[in-house]
């Protein structure tokens, strides 16, 4: 198929700046220089036949991922399981969940690297999770006989219109595709528009619902509460902040510190090569800081920097109210459910795609509201913790 041809030769010569930007990620986040040889399909040994794949990209989906994992280990005992992701913090989420489960990097979409990553691991299912449709990937193993689904699939608007740029391409991936189980109707009416089968494109609602909270969160969360020196004191979080954003928080916090001297933000920034950067930030601005990782924290803080993997829900645990970040910058927005399934309050900015039904369900039932600058998040805080 031409347009197949024509992306694999593109892929391949951008095969030097895939290289060079690995390599960039390694010097500012060192975990990514870590098992690169697996990024292109050189996996350490064979995984046993009879195998089902799960493909996420980063820790979000990889929790997402765990309980449904978890229900096919029970349902297909003969079974190897193995799960991939793309970043270093969706591996550390894979070993912390499921430690009996095999896990690696999946391989970039070059030809030659999912060939080689296919005949070492010969899935009979490969289950990808949101939006991980990559053409060679999807082609490749429907040509050996694997039954490719797309499991709690998304597709925004804005998504959906970069697809349409390369229509033929995706409709024949889509082809390829078994099933596609959507979290919402309009995921799947724009699925059908870009050429998946009907038939076989269902909406199943979004599996971020379907998450257990860890029996011994009580405890974790009294654990952190020590730990961070909180006493009696009242907190508010900020979780999954991007650069741009933590900015208009420390604002907000500098603000209600006015009102609510005693306060404390918890500020846990998305991706971990910008927790020492974000704890400059905090240092620049005259706030007294801790950070989760230090052996103590002065009871004096202000802002304490999480600067942990696997520990979000412990921290939204002490919190009174929620901002959940990628949605001041555009950058669609991260999970509001996690928040709002301990009963928090949550506030977003406007750039919600990632979550754009759920945002909507939760504002219409009062669980969520909208801000869009460092004057409004201030306010909305404030309302809450009155």
């Amino acid at each position: 198929m031409l347009w197949r041809a024509l992306y694999s030769v593109l892929v391949v010569l951008a095969w030097p700046l895939v290289w060079m930007r690995l390599r960039m990620r390694g010097i500012v986040n060192p975990t990514y220089r870590d098992r690169r040889a697996e990024r292109f399909g050189c996996i350490a040994a064979r995984v046993p036949r009879r195998v089902i794949w799960f493909h996420t990209v980063s820790a979000g989906e990889t929790i997402a991922a765990a309980p449904l994992v978890r229900a096919l280990m029970e349902r297909f005992p003969q079974h190897a399981f193995l799960l991939t992701t793309m970043t270093p913090t969706g591996s550390a989420q894979a070993q912390r969940l499921l430690p009996e489960v095999t896990h690696c990097y999946a391989p970039y979409d070059f030809p030659w690297a999912v060939r080689r990553f296919l005949d070492r691991v010969e899935p009979q299912l490969l289950v990808l999770m949101e939006t991980e449709l990559w053409p060679n990937l999807v082609r490749l193993s429907a040509a050996r006989g694997t039954d490719v689904v797309l499991a709690n699939a998304r597709l925004s608007e804005r998504s959906a219109r970069g697809y349409r740029l390369i229509r033929a391409l995706t409709q024949s991936m889509l082809h390829d595709v078994a099933w596609i189980g959507c979290q919402f109707a309009d995921h799947r009416t724009r699925f059908v528009a870009l050429g998946a089968d009907p038939a076989t494109t269902s909406v199943i609602g979004s599996v971020k619902f379907d998450q257990e909270q860890p029996a011994d969160l009580a405890e974790r969360a009294a654990s952190l509460r020590a730990h961070f020196q909180l006493g009696a004191r009242r907190a508010w979080v900020a979780a999954s902040t991007h650069e741009g954003e933590d900015t208009c928080v420390l604002r907000a916090h500098v603000a209600l510190l006015e009102e609510f001297p005693d306060l404390v933000l918890l500020l846990i920034p998305r991706h971990p090569e910008r927790f020492d950067t974000v704890l400059r930030l905090v240092e620049r601005s005259g706030l007294r800081v801790g950070r989760r990782s230090a052996p103590t924290i002065q009871a004096s803080s202000q802002v304490i920097v999480g600067d942990s993997m696997g520990e979000l829900m412990s921290i939204y645990a002490l919190a009174e109210v929620a901002f959940v970040g990628g949605s001041l910058v555009d950058a669609g927005g991260h999970n509001p459910i996690e928040p709002a399934a301990l009963g928090l309050p949550v506030l977003m900015g406007p750039y919600v795609a990632n979550f754009a039904e759920v945002v909507q369900r939760f504002v219409a039932g009062g669980a969520l509201v909208q801000i869009n600058e460092a004057h409004a998040l201030t306010a909305a805080v404030a309302h809450w913790l009155r």
